[in-house]
């Protein structure tokens, strides 16, 4: 039996397999490099660290739930030159989060809003922080079907656990039944404990209608909100626009 077989049973049961992946690489650095003793085993725990790191960020995205691999570095800011680049970079120190803050990022259809957002967010993952993205109205059907099989505060506890909640496309629908009490609720449960980020195709002055027959919900939703909140405003044409073919183009005018 060669020595990686006399170590793998060891190696597992103190939950270090990992190290089998550049094992050989490193022994033969070590040879080659006549590396102390140390040095070969820091080079060794120094790649089960990247490793594990590695796995952690990829399961922090996946619980994430994004919907598509949204980067800054992806970003097209050539596309909207007016952005204020400098805020967003900023913003990606994820300081804000640190400080249980707020991001409202509002603009027209298409010109980026939910790509910024998610992108945000993937840089809060990198920084390992627990983050969820999704629609406000997903959110608000989870916690309706809650309601229904009387699970509704442990799928409230879903949205309230992250570091950082995304809701992408508020005021898109106008909040009927529970959903503004259930809007609220997150809203003033994460207020000062935990960061949102939401998106609108509204101005923030338009947000209120949303609430539709509940302007003392909106009020007190809106004022947590507002709070130490930082706005992004997004103007220009719809970048999945600009990428139409010219034959659609041409079928919708």
């Amino acid at each position: 039996m060669d020595n990686k077989s006399q170590l793998i049973p060891k190696l597992k049961s103190l939950r270090l397999s990992g190290v089998l992946e550049t094992l050989e690489v490193r022994n033969r650095q070590a040879l080659d490099e006549k590396l102390a003793y140390v040095e070969f085993l820091e080079r060794l725990l120094e790649d089960e660290i990247e490793r594990r790191a590695h796995k952690q960020l990829v399961m922090r995205l996946r619980r994430a739930a994004f919907t598509g691999e949204k980067t800054l570095e992806g970003f097209d800011w050539s596309f909207n030159p007016n952005l204020n680049r400098r805020q967003i970079q900023d913003l990606a120190t994820c300081q804000w989060i640190e400080r249980k803050e707020v991001v409202l990022i509002v603009g027209p259809s298409g010109v980026g809003k939910s790509h910024l957002a998610q992108a945000l967010g993937h840089e809060a993952c990198r920084r390992g922080c627990q983050v969820l993205f999704t629609s406000v109205v997903k959110m608000l059907g989870h916690l309706h079907g809650g309601r229904a099989d009387g699970t509704r505060d442990r799928r409230l506890a879903t949205f309230l656990r992250p570091d950082l909640l995304i809701l992408d496309d508020y005021g898109l629908t106008s909040l009927r039944g529970h959903q503004p009490e259930d809007l609220y609720e997150v809203i003033n449960e994460r207020y000062e404990r935990g960061s949102l980020l939401v998106t609108s195709n509204r101005d923030y002055g338009e947000w209120p209608a949303a609430f539709v027959d509940n302007p003392l919900l909106a009020s007190a939703a809106l004022d947590r909100l507002a709070h130490r909140a930082h706005l992004i405003t997004i103007t220009g044409a719809s970048y999945r626009a600009h990428q139409r073919p010219a034959a659609v183009l041409q079928a919708i005018e």
